[in-house]
């Protein structure tokens, strides 16, 4: 949660309403996703000085209090035992109201009179705490003050969603830099100074993985007053979804909200030697760390650790062993740079999710450790009365360099389509704290905050950032080579197709069970029948990758049927993971479908057929032939599939597609009632030859229509039929359609009819009949040719 007003300390911002002010970040690409408007519950409570203490006559458990107005003195009838005098309370007076509504009056207790009533925490609404007096700290304000005027609110708090290639957005001062380019403000950042008063650091750092830790910073503070930090830094915590602990800890967790640089405090007598080593976790070694969990490290892990044992999971969380206790007086501050990657890792081994590790596995910014250092020992000497020592230890044995990147002065141009000139993109940088020098290109040297940067298309988009989405115009892109891959618009057309063809699109996990992959019966050796395993599964029953879609479309079929929904057809087209001799396995993009039921459509003489294999292969020739692709059904039923209603289309040795109706027994053991048509279609092989489609424009002239009837053999395949008569037709054939099919007298035994539709068009002219007698006459010639076949009336 980010407040307004501590937003407001870093930049002088215009007045907004919190509705515009969210509006503004969502523009800078920081996502509001709650926006809560923060006030006091209470009015008409003071601070007074507590100036004595005495029993109540008539009751051992009430005490009078007589405390300082700031205009004279009053006496109060008060239950708590957690101040004494001289605390410093808040008194809600006669007439105030407390939250929850309740209105305090002049009444009188055990015979006698309270004009008024000392608070905790609970009825003021500041916090949780009703067993005793909220305590404010001395000075805290003037006695008769009004302590709503004290807090920090009213205020707005801002739910902001970081993405994970912002780290510099996960503090106020991150967003504040943000806020202030976008205002074209000033950012201020005070200088934050350390009186080192203290005696000489008898402390020392040793780092040996710098690989993992490239900086690490320590700072001594000893006589340390360990206790509740001031209301207004607890009640900055709460806000922000943190609880406070002591101003010790609550100074760290305050600091890093604030910069976004996570800090440990260790206590310095309980560190060997005052002496830590940033290393490697050795095999074997254990920590028990401050959530009293004991952890077995592994070697990967980065500990920082005494002369011996480990104290910490750097970065992470700290150990027990060297916590800030009640007893601590001195400390040893760690403010360091730690590797994201290394973070990340060790963070999912242990399973810990802490504030620190959402900090660095994003990439903290490696400047940051001394500033934070000094404002962390800042304020641990004004709230703690911590003395700092001298000698501040700054390790950094490889300093990590700004990153430079050319930016082409016409590239913003260029992608985000409206004119910006080199002078408007070098200010828009240099206001986000990017250095810019020369004209075209641009040398921009990038900030070590913005790890994230380091494309010339990563600083585009903060100019775009910049300049506002809304300023950029939506415009059709100009020029050649422009629109979809190819790839991409084969895979819209056969998604296109397969809903034209009454097929409902599903997208399922591609994680399966290996008994998903079981049920398929796949023949020993297939390699679909091997998947590969996830390392951190989601649960058990989805323990691998899927090498198959098709247990996902038979899963469908089987939730449909299980809801009374019998006629189903649904279809998926994503990749599959095949196991592969690299790293990675293979991801061939597939397509599966399947369909149960009846077919739809009106049934005006009886009922409607049932889906059966005939359904599958209807659907791999609508696909090729809007695809114009070609390839030979082979009657093999492949595994899984049933026996005789089942095939592959093969072409130049490569399976294209598995087809026909899944076998029964598959079928039984995903829990699907009667036939299912399936297939599963190899898009890579299907789209990668698939000819390229160009527009050819309809011809204005009238086509000639005429029907040719043959007389065949009986087993003469009308698909036959109609190759023939389009190799004998020419370049003016526009259609041919069969109508119809007879049998029977006058016909010879073993011979059909088969009457066949032409339609014939030229682009350029009208055809004639003299024109078209030689192509009929050709037409005829074939038929006879191939298929022993002759014209009707001929």
């Amino acid at each position: 949660m980010i407040s307004e007003r501590w937003l407001r300390e870093f930049v002088d911002l215009p007045p907004l309403s919190p509705h515009e002010l969210a509006e503004r970040l969502n523009n800078l690409g920081l996502e509001v996703e709650g926006v809560e408007e923060v006030a006091v519950d209470f009015e008409g409570v003071i601070v007074v000085e507590v100036t004595g203490i005495r029993p109540h006559p008539a009751a051992d458990k009430l005490r009078l209090v007589t405390v300082d107005t700031g205009s004279g003195s009053q006496e109060v009838v008060c239950g708590a035992w957690n101040f004494d005098v001289g605390a410093v309370v808040p008194l809600a007076t006669v007439g105030s109201r407390i939250a929850g509504g309740m209105e305090v009056g002049d009444r009188e207790i055990r015979g006698v009179r309270s004009r008024g009533m000392i608070c905790s925490e609970a009825e003021l609404g500041l916090g949780e705490d009703a067993s005793g007096i909220l305590v404010l700290e001395p000075g805290h304000a003037p006695p008769g003050t009004d302590l709503a005027a004290t807090l920090p609110y009213p205020d707005v708090l801002f739910d902001v969603a970081v993405t994970p290639n912002r780290p510099d957005a996960m503090s106020i001062y991150g967003i504040a830099r943000d806020l202030a380019a976008s205002f074209d403000l000033p950012l201020t950042r005070p200088e934050h100074r350390v009186e080192e008063t203290g005696p000489p650091t008898g402390a020392a750092v040793r780092i040996e993985a710098p690989d993992l830790c490239p900086r690490f910073t320590l700072r001594e503070l000893s006589g340390i007053d360990l206790g509740p930090s001031p209301l207004w830094m607890r009640l900055r915590l709460r806000d922000a979804g943190m609880r406070a602990i002591n101003n010790v800890v609550d100074v760290t967790n305050y600091v890093m909200l604030e910069y976004g640089q996570p800090i440990h405090a260790f206590d310095a007598d309980l560190v060997p030697e005052e002496t830590l080593v940033v290393r490697r976790a050795a095999a074997g070694e254990r920590l028990t760390t401050l959530d009293s969990i004991d952890r077995r490290l592994h070697p990967d892990d980065l500990v920082v650790a005494g002369p011996e044992e480990p104290l910490a999971l750097a970065g992470i969380m700290g150990g027990e062993t060297s916590e800030v206790n009640l007893q601590t007086a001195r400390i040893l501050l760690e403010v360091a740079h730690f590797s994201a990657p290394g973070i990340l890792l060790s963070g999912k081994r242990h399973g810990l999710r802490s504030e620190a590790v959402a900090r660095f596995e994003r990439g903290v910014d490696p400047e940051l450790p001394p500033l934070v250092s000094a404002r962390a020992a800042q304020l641990m000497a004004e709230l703690a009365g911590a003395t700092v020592h001298r000698g501040f230890i700054d390790v950094y044995p490889a300093p990590i360099l700004p990153l430079e990147v050319e930016l082409p002065a016409g590239e913003p141009t260029r992608l985000l389509g409206v004119e910006l000139d080199a002078a408007t993109v070098t200010g828009y940088l240099q206001r986000l704290g990017f250095a810019v020098e020369g004209d075209d290109p641009l040398a921009v040297t990038v900030p070590t905050f913005r790890p994230d940067v380091t494309r010339p298309a990563d600083l585009v988009e903060e100019v775009a950032r910049l300049h506002g989405f809304d300023a950029i115009p939506a415009r059709v892109p100009m020029g050649t080579g422009l629109g979809l891959p190819v790839a991409e618009a084969r895979r819209r057309l056969v998604r296109r197709t397969m809903v034209g063809a009454g097929y409902f699109e599903i997208m399922t996990y591609s994680f399966v069970g290996a008994d998903d992959i079981a049920d398929l019966g796949l023949e020993e050796g297939d390699p679909r029948g091997r998947p590969v395993a996830i390392r951190n599964p989601l649960s058990e029953e989805e323990g691998v990758l899927r090498t198959t879609l098709l247990p996902g479309v038979l899963r469908a079929v089987r939730i449909n049927q299980s809801r009374h929904h019998e006629d189903v057809a649904v279809f998926e087209m994503g990749r599959v993971f095949l196991p592969s001799e690299g790293p990675i396995p293979d991801q061939p993009y597939s397509l599966a479908f399947a369909a149960a039921g009846a077919v739809p459509g009106p049934a005006w003489q009886g009922g409607r057929p049932e889906r059966d294999v005939f359904d599958a292969v209807g659907l791999w020739e609508t696909l090729r032939r809007t695809l114009g692709v070609e390839g030979e059904l082979v009657q093999e039923a492949p595994a899984g599939f049933h026996p005789g209603r089942a095939g592959r289309v093969v072409r130049d040795g490569r399976t294209l597609a598995e087809l026909g109706e899944i076998h029964p027994a598959v079928a039984e053991r995903y829990g699907i009632v009667g036939r299912v048509a399936v297939g599963e279609i190899d898009l890579e092989g299907l789209l990668g030859e698939a000819p390229v489609r160009r527009f050819r424009a309809p011809s204005p002239y009238p086509p000639v229509v005429f029907d040719l009837a043959f007389d065949l053999p009986a087993e003469a395949p009308a698909a036959e039929l109609e190759t023939a008569v389009a190799a004998g037709a020419g370049p003016n054939l526009e259609s041919l359609e069969l109508f119809d099919v007879f049998t029977g007298p006058p016909l010879a035994e073993g011979r059909k009819s088969l009457a066949l539709r032409l339609t014939f068009r030229a682009p350029d002219r009208t055809l004639t009949d003299e024109e078209l007698a030689p192509v009929r006459a050709g037409i005829v010639e074939r038929v006879e040719e191939r298929l022993r076949g002759r014209l009707r009336g001929g």
